[in-house]
């Protein structure tokens, strides 16, 4: 498996494919990311055409076992981020 590509190598490769300065890339990056991040945090969902949909999902109270000691215990509700992929990118990536 690839090593994943930092923000570093994804903002020269944006900024590659933009045919703009890395500077520009990299706000812009940072950008998408913030609004990504506040949309999700209020409850919403965000699509990224031909990559997927990320949104919030909340967690009933559930018992979790501790591992270290196997006691059963109870984990408070809470909410995860997840991401629903795209067909268009599984395809790509299988085919």
């Amino acid at each position: 498996m690839a090593k994943p590509m930092t923000k570093t190598q994804l903002v020269a490769a944006l900024a590659e494919e933009m045919g703009a300065d890395k500077k520009a890339s990299g706000a812009a990056l940072d950008a998408v990311c913030a609004l990504i991040t506040r949309e999700v945090s209020d409850g919403g969902a965000v699509t990224l055409p031909g990559v997927g949909k990320i949104y919030c999902r909340e967690r009933p109270e559930r018992m979790v076992r501790n591992p270290a000691t196997g006691e059963q215990i109870k984990k408070d509700a809470d909410k995860v981020v997840k991401m629903t992929i795209a067909k268009a990118l599984k395809d790509s990536v299988n085919g």
